[in-house]
């Protein structure tokens, strides 16, 4: 009763309720502060404690000054600046430690432990700014009131950092702040009512009442602005962690090339879209991945910024083209998807020719123009899988369908597609044991001279004889052997076997051996082809290595080092399929090959074909330019050999001279030329090994 009756009767009200609002204000600023502290570390910790401790000390210091100012004693009272100064300093330096220590780690009661001197601070500051406040008249002090004030301003500072720290509840932290303002405001008044004045009537000089009233304003003003200078600094800072933390989820979940969603976006979408339709029967959601098919050419031609530029233009138009219940998502390289939400066939298909439609279109790129045209694959929920995991890999299976069928770029999932899959795997697995089991073998098929029918040399040719599914043709297992792995052991396998075979051969022919790229990217070729050649005893003159276009673009630099290194050994070197590519005469430039094998799909239009004869006649004088010997496949008729002769080839190769026959009847045609007889073969035609 004597606080209340203290502050009612012998305070300016007015001047009370502005202290309370500057502390009411500070330790809510003061909290906030502390609580953007405990959430940072190192420098930026020490940063934002500091801020806090100026909030706190300068909140309490007002409150205090403000409060003193509004004390009426009844006789003339004056401050003394020095120890005025040196309560602010108190309050600073005071609370900043113990916010320091409830900020630590240090043990469980760590952050009452920090609250308690936080307390003491605000009661030294008191007692410190009470012994600057000098009245004219004896003063008296009741030692309770004052040791009820420690105990009111320590055990309410320590419940107030502990709500703080702990936040055990929603409300923890404005129930941290108010119990923060009690502490302060009844250590003021507790204290203020331990203070007894008895006025000197003969002492009359005084500060002026109304210069104590301005300087109450002032110094509001001031604290107001300290804590409003907090609350900026905390606005901020927020600001900046709201903006960071927005632009790191979007890294997170979109692509940074194009700006699309990225594969975590699709995974969680789809994972969405899959629970929506799971709980309304009518609603289906379509899975459709999207490959680019040329966008490899555009890295190859123009370098990998065409490429960003190109996939950026893709992203766009995707981006654009995409409404209601519909996503687009980047998942990687040139790989797109996208996600469907429909219930009637028609909306899918609509959005299926749309994207077609989209990614068929030119994309102009600088100075050229280029159409990278895609592969689509769709498999719809709950129809073709009944999780996402299981969807998408239907909608790849379509997607390489799609791929391999060159008749359609969309292809939607069938049943029919998973025993395809299942059965190139088993391919694949049987094709790892092809070596060991005996089951791979050499054909060759003759190269002749156009101009005298010489034999110059001939072409192995590799053949799998499955033991239950007979002859699996070079076309389709060569590229899963190149997929797997296997092709590194079937290539060392199908050089050793040439080699050693053509050792054995009572002639100088030469022996032209393919090589796959995988060969050229995983192993020590070089090395090999002349381990091999030492191993077998075969002249390195009568070896020659085939490789494609593809082979060189694949890794130029690694490629033209590795065929440099086997030419050293003596080997020649043919480049195969010639023309075919889209940087024949780029090839031809960056290295001197020893042959151009002249691709066999100009000798099939040859005969009808005004422009195949040109472009035989352009590479042949190209050749001749060069001064590089052309080799022309797919000879097959009296006609088209005629029509070598003519434009001067200089080889051919063709069912025409020869079909690919084994070793055994290769032995066998050579005793029976020795005996001056003259066999023909015809054996049915089988794709070459590449």
């Amino acid at each position: 009763m004597r606080v209340i009756s203290c502050i009612a009767t012998e305070h300016n009200l007015w001047l009370v309720l502005l202290a309370a609002l500057i502390c009411v204000t500070g330790c809510w600023v003061t909290v906030g502060l502390f609580d953007r502290a405990r959430k940072t570390a190192g420098v930026q910790m020490r940063g934002w404690l500091f801020l806090t401790a100026v909030a706190a000390g300068s909140s309490i210091w007002c409150t205090h000054f403000i409060a003193m100012l509004a004390y009426q004693p009844g006789a003339p009272i004056t401050f003394d600046p020095v120890l005025t100064m040196i309560s602010l300093v108190i309050a600073i330096a005071g609370t900043g430690a113990g916010f320091a220590l409830a900020s630590g780690n240090r043990g469980r009661f760590t952050p009452e432990f920090g609250g308690c001197i936080v307390g003491l601070a605000i009661s030294a500051m008191h007692y410190t700014g009470m012994m600057a406040y000098h009245v004219a008249g004896i003063v008296e002090w009741d030692s309770l009131y004052v040791a009820a004030s420690l105990v009111i301003s320590v055990v309410f500072s320590a419940a107030a950092i502990g709500q703080v720290v702990r936040r055990s509840y929603r409300m923890a932290e404005h129930v941290g702040a108010g119990l923060l303002v009690l502490a302060i405001v009844g250590l003021h008044f507790t204290g203020m009512a331990a203070v007894a004045v008895t006025p000197m009537s003969f002492i009359s000089t005084g500060t002026n009442p109304e210069i104590l009233v301005a300087m109450a304003v002032a110094v509001a003003v001031v604290g107001l602005i300290v804590a409003a200078t907090g609350f900026a600094s905390y606005l901020i800072d927020e600001r900046g962690r709201l903006e960071s933390f927005e632009r790191l989820q979007h890294l997170a979940l979109n692509d940074a090339l194009t700006g699309l969603p990225n594969r975590v976006s699709f995974t969680d979408r789809l994972d969405h879209e899959i629970e929506r339709a799971g709980e309304d029967a009518e609603t289906m959601t379509a899975v459709i991945v999207i490959d680019l098919d040329r966008f490899k050419e555009i890295n190859d031609l123009r370098g990998h910024a065409a490429g960003d530029q190109a996939l950026k233009i893709v992203a766009r138009r995707l981006a654009k083209l995409t409404g209601d219940g519909e996503f687009v998502a980047r998942l990687g390289g040139d790989e797109f998807a996208a996600i469907k939400r429909f219930k009637e066939q028609k909306d899918l298909i609509g959005l299926v020719s749309r994207l077609e439609k989209s990614l068929f279109e030119p994309l102009q790129i600088e100075e050229f123009e280029i159409a990278t045209g895609a592969s689509i694959g769709v498999a719809v929920f709950p129809r073709d899988g009944a999780d996402r995991e299981r969807l998408v890999s239907n909608a790849d299976l379509a997607m390489y369908r799609a791929k391999n069928d060159v008749s359609r770029a969309v292809c939607f999932y069938e049943s029919a597609m998973d025993e395809t899959a299942r059965a190139r795997r088993a391919l694949a697995t049987d094709l790892r044991h092809a070596v060991e089991r005996s089951e791979l073998s050499l054909h060759y098929q003759v190269q002749t001279s156009v101009q005298t029918g010489a034999i110059c040399g001939y072409e192995a040719l590799l053949r799998w004889t499955h033991p239950e599914h007979g002859m699996i043709p070079p076309a389709e297992f060569i590229p899963i052997a190149e997929e797997n792995g296997s092709i590194l052991a079937i290539g060392e396998w199908v050089l050793r076997t040439a080699c050693r075979q053509a050792a054995s051969w009572d002639n100088d022919y030469k022996i032209a051996v393919n090589l796959s790229p995988v060969q050229f990217a995983h192993a020590d070729l070089a090395k090999l082809v002349h381990q091999i050649l030492v191993e077998t005893g075969l002249s390195p003159k009568r070896l020659e290595l085939e490789l494609t276009e593809s082979t060189i673009i694949a890794d130029k630099v690694r490629t033209l080092h590795v065929l440099r290194q086997i030419k050293t050994l003596g080997v020649t070197i043919a480049i195969d399929d010639f023309g075919t590519g889209y940087s024949s005469l780029d090839t031809l430039r960056s290295f001197p090959f020893d042959k151009i094998k002249l691709d066999r799909s100009f000798m099939a239009d040859v005969e009808r074909s005004p422009q195949a004869k040109a472009i035989i006649r352009a590479v042949l004088t190209l050749g001749r330019s060069l001064e590089i010997p052309v080799l022309a496949e797919g000879v097959e008729t009296h006609v088209q050999m005629s029509i070598l002769q003519v434009e001067g080839c200089n080889e051919a190769q063709g069912y025409f001279l020869g079909r690919p026959k084994p070793i055994d009847q290769i032995l066998f045609a050579q005793a029976l030329a020795d005996a001056d007889v003259e066999t023909v073969s015809r054996v049915g035609p089988v794709p070459k090994y590449a």
